[in-house]
């Protein structure tokens, strides 16, 4: 069986109802408890019952008139985040990429960056378990990641070019504009040492993101990523996640504290 870290676990529990379950009653009781978000005070625009959670209504829209992306919001994406091969993505791979992807699943993921409280980068920070704020201003929107060691990324959308010569990041370089009711996010100027997925899906210095989200209602959200990445793969490949509204507030989580996944990660 795949395995799966610690500290994914860890969060997965602290977001249920049932806070006193420890960590090692194991992924099935995990990813069921995820779906239990802390409740918080229902307000006119959210549901009164679990029965009507995530809310439904209009997607709220900005005083300009774009769809208002602000707010918390769980990712909703646990399968993809441990492995996009087995949800059906097809993975155009290139000959060297498959054969590490393979090595890493063989060794049980144990150099996943992620597992030593490094960021998890571009998309993936889209999938892992741990729920996001979105803030939205008119030329700047700004994502603050309660996981990946309490990251954050901001996406310029004054009309700004990529920096020219950038200085390789885990979490790129994000210009965004908007088609539409979609935000259409290019990231380039990685460092590719990220993972796509825990099973070891590889990313180089020439990884190219394009993230569109799509607010669909009030209490739902698509994101549409395009990984391009000529030296890990053939041809561009896409998939697809589809965030819920949280139901309470991000949690101060922080993974290099205490981290108890290093003396775990030793493969077979």
């Amino acid at each position: 069986m795949h395995y799966f870290h610690d500290n994914l676990i860890r969060c997965e529990l602290h977001r249920s109802s049932a806070r006193l379950v420890t960590a090692w009653l194991g992924l099935a009781l995990c990813t069921s408890l995820w779906s239990q978000p802390a409740p918080v005070k229902a307000t006119p625009t959210m549901a009164k019952s679990k029965s009507d959670w995530p809310p439904s209504g209009p997607t709220p829209r900005t005083a300009d008139g774009q769809p208002d992306l602000s707010g918390a919001w769980e990712p909703n994406a646990f399968r993809q985040n441990v492995d996009l091969v087995k949800t059906g993505v097809e993975v155009p791979f290139q000959p060297w990429a498959e054969k590490l992807y393979h090595e890493h699943k063989d060794s049980m993921s144990k150099d996943d960056p992620e597992g030593y409280c490094l960021p998890p980068g571009v998309p993936r920070l889209s999938t892992t378990p741990y729920p996001f704020r979105i803030i939205q201003t008119p030329n700047l929107i700004i994502i603050v990641y309660e996981g990946g060691a309490h990251v954050w990324r901001q996406i310029f959308t004054d009309g700004r070019p990529h920096v020219a010569d950038p200085d390789p990041t885990w979490m790129g370089d994000s210009i965004g504009h908007w088609e539409g009711d979609t935000l259409v996010v290019d990231t380039t100027g990685f460092n590719g040492k990220t993972w796509i997925d825990e099973s070891g899906l590889p990313t180089t210095p020439s990884l190219h993101v394009v993230e569109r989200f799509h607010r669909l209602d009030l209490g739902h959200m698509e994101i549409e990523n395009t990984i391009d990445d000529s030296k890990a793969y053939t041809k561009p490949w896409k998939f697809t996640t589809h965030p819920l509204m949280l139901k309470g507030d991000l949690m101060e989580y922080i993974c290099q504290e205490n981290n108890k996944d290093i003396p775990h990660l030793v493969g077979k």
